[in-house]
């Protein structure tokens, strides 16, 4: 069976976990089901230098199957600040950061997929209280936000445009999140998420911890995925493609 892989960090790894409701592997997987594989292949607290390093061991080779899609889903981890508590450095710097997209999306192990549709989803907007809060409720003492509003937009921005750079599809989360904030651009002032505004309570509904996300959050992530591959292959939506195996009434197929 043709794979849909989705590769990216911890918010790709939880992903299947449908314990607090929605979740969106499981629900991808779901819809393509007996169509594609949905493979998760999400590594958390990576960033794109070991996505970069593992690449060649997670994408099988068009001998063994043929990979339709796949989620290119970092940025998160890169925009982590540097010398921040909390194990080793995560912080990938803004250019080696668009470097390593450009290297995974011309790297011979995808491009041997002489077929494969890759779409390059944005690093997700954070809230910096919420951030704050959950690394002093882990440190037992006050702390400061690990990532800010300001620069994970700007990793979202190299994501963008890299994608339009190497001709790819590009999901926009941080627009799509925003705009669900009320942001929209060209305003003025602070970020929605950064601790110089007013909080953000419909920001705040999709991140469980200033990072990670809540049933609505991957909720958004679901369709605005769903919503870029039929904008762009709508052949490959679920219901355009075929059983792999025939239905158990389809007599003629039976005989």
């Amino acid at each position: 069976m043709d794979q849909f892989i989705l590769f990216g960090d911890s918010i790709t790894q939880q992903s299947f976990a449908q314990d607090n409701g929605f979740a969106f592997g499981a629900e991808v997987s779901n819809a393509y089901v007996r169509r594609l594989d949905v493979i998760n292949r999400g590594y958390s607290g990576y960033n794109t230098e070991q996505a970069l390093k593992i690449l060649p061991k997670i994408i099988p080779t068009p001998i063994h199957t043929k990979l339709r899609l796949l989620t290119l889903f970092f940025g998160a981890n890169d925009a982590r600040l540097p010398n921040t508590p909390g194990g080793p450095q995560q912080n990938v710097p803004l250019e080696t950061y668009r470097t390593n997209l450009k290297s995974i999306l011309t790297h011979p192990s995808l491009l041997a997929h002489q077929d494969i549709r890759i779409i390059v989803v944005t690093a997700p907007p954070v809230d910096e209280r919420m951030l704050s809060a959950a690394a002093s409720a882990f440190f037992d003492t006050e702390m400061a936000p690990n990532r800010t509003a300001v620069i994970t937009a700007k990793y979202a921005k190299a994501a963008r445009e890299v994608a339009k750079e190497q001709g790819v599809v590009c999901c926009d989360l941080w627009d799509a999140m925003m705009g669900r904030a009320g942001w929209r651009e060209g305003m003025e002032g602070p970020l929605p998420g950064s601790s110089d505004g007013a909080e953000t309570e419909v920001l705040q509904s999709l991140l469980s911890d200033g990072l990670h996300f809540t049933p609505s959050g991957y909720k958004v992530l679901f369709d605005e995925v769903m919503k870029t591959i039929e904008q762009n292959w709508p052949d490959q939506m679920p219901d355009k493609l075929p059983f792999v195996l025939p239905a158990w009434d389809d007599e003629q197929a039976w005989k």
